[in-house]
C-alpha cells in the first residue's frame, strides 16, 4: 500500500510540472527563392500594417518594436538609410484570446485473485483557463521592386503588463533568428 501511495504523489506532481511548464514561443521564417539576403546593405521603415498617415503618436510598444527590430538589423550589419533603402522593414502585431482545456485524469487500481487485496486512486479535475496569444510578423520588401522578401514570426503566450523592453527584443531575436547577417563587402 506504500508503494501505491508513492506512485500516486509522484504522477500527481508530474501532471502538476507539466502544467506549470511554459510553452516555447513558436518561429516561422520563409525568404524568396534567389533572393541573396545578405547583399542588401540598408534599410528604412516603411509604415505598419493598418497605420495611417504617420500623424498618430507611436504607442511605446511601437516604440519598443521599432528599436528592437532595429537593433537586430545593426548587430547583423545594415545600415538604416532613409534616404536610398535597399530593403523596407515593416511589422504587424496580433493577440488572440484562446482557451486551453486540461482535462486531468489519473486513475490507478490494483486487484487480486482471491484475498482482500485491493486499491484505486483517482483523480479528475478538469480545468480550462484562457489566455492570449500574441503574434509578431516582421516583413522584408525589396525597395527595388516592392516585393516582400523575407517575413519572420513569432508566436506564443503574451502578459499585456510584461511587454518591457526586454521581453520585446527576446521576442523580435527569436522572429529575426533566420534573417541573415550582412555579407561581407568584397575588395
Amino acid at each position: 500500500m506504500r508503494l501505491l501511495r508513492t506512485f500516486t504523489c509522484l504522477l500527481a506532481l508530474g501532471a502538476l510540472a507539466a502544467c506549470a511548464t511554459a510553452p516555447v514561443a513558436e518561429h516561422r521564417s520563409q525568404a524568396e527563392p534567389g533572393v541573396e539576403l545578405a547583399a542588401y546593405r540598408s534599410f528604412a521603415w516603411r509604415a505598419a500594417l493598418g497605420e495611417g498617415a504617420g500623424d498618430e503618436p507611436m504607442r511605446m510598444l511601437d516604440v519598443r518594436l521599432r528599436d528592437a527590430i532595429r537593433a537586430e538589423f545593426l548587430a547583423r550589419g545594415y545600415v538604416e538609410d532613409e534616404a536610398a533603402p535597399q530593403m523596407f522593414v515593416t511589422y504587424e502585431t496580433a493577440i488572440t484570446d484562446k482557451l486551453r482545456s486540461s482535462p486531468v485524469r489519473i486513475g490507478i487500481g490494483m486487484g487480486s485473485f482471491g484475498g482482500n487485496v485491493g486499491g484505486s486512486v483517482n483523480m479528475g479535475t478538469p480545468s480550462v483557463q484562457s489566455y492570449q496569444e500574441g503574434e509578431l510578423v516582421v516583413h522584408v520588401i525589396d525597395a527595388a521592386s516592392n516585393r516582400e522578401v523575407w517575413y519572420g514570426t513569432v508566436s506564443g503566450r503574451v502578459d499585456r503588463s510584461k511587454l518591457d523592453a526586454d521581453t520585446v527584443a527576446r521576442a523580435v531575436a527569436i522572429a529575426l533568428q533566420d534573417f541573415p547577417a550582412r555579407a561581407a563587402p568584397g575588395p
